[in-house]
């Protein structure tokens, strides 16, 4: 839904510093492998329970997740291998901040709830992608759902600045896996469309 309606309002300042980039001669696989460090380092940051700290440089991260595909349409060098690894690592750097979490989590007495919640998030995330290319590769469109990545990253980020970690961690957990399922039921839909 962020993604969708955030799209029009951020595209131009997005313009502007992609041209920045462009200038530096720096490609947009760098980016993707530079936001990826950037997660990594998040990751790192949470496990040792440095929530605030780890909710700022998650913004960072998220950014230059942005600026990889502004840079590769602004300056013509959209890739099939560069959108291949940029989805990729957008798994990968999702799973290891939560990971991150759990790890903070488990050594906390009373965190197994939370260890739960973020599990759940996990698989839901994952299939969540899942569906999509599933679908996708019987030919199949599909963009169903309300709680999408950058969804997930916006209300984590919110949590971890604010503290309010409990509620988010619900809110992560069940959405994400209403998603997948909202996913799931549209390709139902449209391969029983007329019968």
């Amino acid at each position: 839904m962020l993604s969708k309606y955030g799209r029009g309002w951020i595209s131009t300042p997005l313009i502007h510093i992609a041209r920045g980039l462009e200038a530096t001669g720096i490609s947009p696989n760098a980016l993707t492998l530079i936001g990826f460090m950037l997660t990594l380092t998040v990751a790192a940051i949470l496990a040792t329970g440095n929530l605030l700290s780890g909710g700022v440089l998650l913004i960072f991260a998220a950014l230059f997740d942005t600026l990889d595909g502004a840079l590769a349409r602004h300056s013509d060098q959209v890739t099939i291998f560069g959108a291949f690894l940029d989805s990729v690592l957008d798994r990968y750097s999702e799973a290891v901040t939560l990971i991150g979490l759990m790890i903070f989590y488990t050594a906390q007495p009373e965190g197994r709830m939370q260890v739960l919640l973020l599990a759940a998030t996990l698989v839901g995330s994952l299939m969540v992608s899942y569906t999509r290319a599933r679908a996708e590769a019987v030919g199949i469109e599909c963009k169903e759902g309300f709680f999408q990545r950058t969804e997930r990253i916006v209300v984590l980020i919110i949590g971890l600045l604010t503290g309010w970690m409990a509620p988010v961690l619900w809110i992560l957990a069940l959405f994400t896996n209403l998603t997948a399922v909202q996913r799931i039921v549209d390709v139902y839909r449209k391969t029983n469309a007329g019968r």
